[in-house]
């Protein structure tokens, strides 16, 4: 993809926000994060700027005052009750900053949000701001309007960059042999740590350092493993090992040649060219013609992370929490850019967004918050969405501004079904020379590549159950066991052909091969129709 361009949602720009914010006397702050200590330490300084004290609070240890310290406040606090917090906090004449941590599961208490409310009235004319640092977001509706929302960003390069050469140094200290790393090692290794915390990094740099007693370029793969461990804790994203390779994948010459053209346009370069980077695309089609291998391929060509959001999980939580779910799934994908974010099947994910199912509108909200974050997103995230049926999409997903292009992936011509053989063959250590491709290729028309591979893996177990080596034979006994999903897909098929024909772009080449594929079927679906009727 070339070099990514900086990320400009920094912690520095966010905390510059956030101190408009304070001294604009906005009463509430809710502060999206993880980092609690990394949050501590730049709001201490944003309080020094002010002349403000900073305090912190928690169940547990009631309200103490931050102090520029190693050591966090050691003993108990008072006001361990949130009420009698927040009571506290209105009567206080001291400017002041209170960071309230995990506050959220008592916004649940009807007392403490009336309580907040009325805080938050009495605070705008005072010089005193409450902050409500949480993991999670937990508003009720009677809050929306004195509480502002603001995410904490993740580390970025610059930060990262620090924290690694801060351990090397400590390490290199005590070790000089056990760091060998270069200035482009390091590059390499901080952009493979983007998206972790700032103490997840620390955890996974310690790592490398203790696995081989050595901190080299190798350890970008321990990183990297480490790092797939630590996002899937999200339970809604997941890594995928992208080492499919575009050549895997027969056929779709149209769509591998837009695809090599909008790999460029990542770069800084294409940026002062006056290009923007690519939102995504969209691939329609037959299923097992080669849509899902083709987003792994592509994250492998581009040679960037490739996550999957499985929108099942996204409605899979408590009643509430998708819209949650669906900002965080999006701010863990943006964390990781420059990635390709794939979505499988999305017509089955975004089945309830037209609003007639029963869950209160819960899905129209997901999809909308899904569909202004393609229209606006400013991070190289590029999305892959995969669809079998074309009529269970929602019309505003297919607008122009969500994706960059959507192709039609039909059923392999002839050529194309020869290409997607050898390509199994060579995968299974087989010489496709040593096999009448043609022949198979004659006799397998109406086959997706998926039931091409089965054929193979099928003519494998039969010779294997044989004791023999693999024939021609065995391959053409292999294609009478199948019976190919154009037959009982087939009147879906030719609605989708049609759909496709003036609001698509074709994948392949259109071609004799292919349009041959296409009269064969057309002219089976007549013959059968012939029969019905008798005439």
């Amino acid at each position: 993809m070339g070099t990514p361009l900086p990320n400009t949602n920094t912690l520095n720009h966010t905390m510059k926000e956030i101190d408009v914010f304070i001294r604009a006397r906005y009463p509430v702050l809710y502060l999206l994060t993880h980092e609690e200590s990394r949050l501590e330490k730049h709001l201490y300084r944003l309080a020094a700027n002010q002349k403000k004290q900073l305090h912190l609070w928690s169940a547990p240890t009631g309200l103490t005052a931050y102090s520029d310290r190693s050591e966090r406040p050691t003993g108990r606090g008072e006001y361990n009750d949130p009420i009698e917090l927040l009571r506290h906090i209105q009567q206080s004449k001291q400017q002041a900053l209170y960071l309230l941590k995990d506050f959220h599961p008592f916004l649940n208490d009807p007392h403490v949000v009336r309580c907040l409310r009325e805080l938050a009235s009495d605070l705008k004319e005072t010089y005193k701001t409450v902050l409500i640092c949480s993991p999670e977001l937990n508003l009720p509706i009677s809050l929306e309007k004195d509480i502002t929302i603001i995410d904490i960003p993740l580390p970025d390069f610059r930060e990262l960059y620090q924290l690694l050469t801060d351990i090397c140094k400590v390490v290199h200290s005590t070790n000089k042999d056990a760091v060998q790393l270069n200035k482009n090692d390091a590059i390499e290794i901080v952009r493979a740590t983007q998206g972790l915390t700032l103490s997840e990094a620390e955890n996974v740099f310690s790592k490398a350092v203790v696995n081989d007693a050595v901190f080299d370029k190798k350890d970008i793969q321990l990183i990297l493993k480490e790092k797939q461990q630590i996002i899937r804790k999200s339970q809604i994203l997941d890594f995928y090992p992208s080492d499919s390779k575009l050549a895997e994948v027969g056929g779709l010459n149209n769509l591998k040649d837009w695809l090599r053209r909008r790999g460029k346009a990542f770069s800084g370069d294409a940026q002062k060219f006056g290009l923007t980077p690519p939102k995504g695309v969209l691939l329609l089609g037959v299923p097992g013609c080669g849509k899902s291998l083709t987003a792994k391929a592509i994250a492998a060509a581009w040679h960037t992370p490739l996550v999957k959001l499985d929108l099942g999980r996204i409605f899979s939580g408590l009643v509430g929490s998708s819209e949650e779910n669906m900002r965080r799934a999006i701010k863990v994908a943006e964390s990781v850019a420059p990635a390709v974010l794939w979505i499988d099947e999305i017509e089955k994910g975004l089945s309830g967004s037209s609003g007639s199912t029963s869950d209160s509108g819960t899905s129209a909200r997901v999809f909308g918050t899904f569909l202004t974050w393609m229209q606006e997103k400013t991070a190289h995230v590029f999305v892959v969405a995969t669809a079998n049926r074309i009529d269970a999409l929602p019309p505003e997903l297919l607008r122009r501004g969500r994706f960059d292009e959507i192709f039609f992936i039909d059923l392999p011509g002839e050529g194309i079904r020869k290409n997607i053989l050898e390509i199994h063959l060579l995968k299974r250590k087989r010489n496709p020379n040593h096999f009448d491709l043609d022949e198979l290729a004659a006799l397998t028309n109406g086959f997706s590549g998926a039931e091409l591979e089965h054929c193979v893996e099928e003519a494998l177990f039969r010779a294997f159950d044989q004791n023999k080596e693999l024939t021609q034979g065995d391959l053409l006994q292999a294609t009478k066991t199948i019976i190919p999903l154009s037959k009982s897909y087939r009147e879906e098929l030719t609605r989708s052909r049609e759909w496709a024909s003036h609001r698509a772009r074709p994948a392949d080449t259109p071609g004799p091969q292919n349009d041959s594929n296409s009269r064969k079927l057309e002219l089976f679906d007549a013959q059968k129709e012939n029969r019905k009727t008798g005439s």
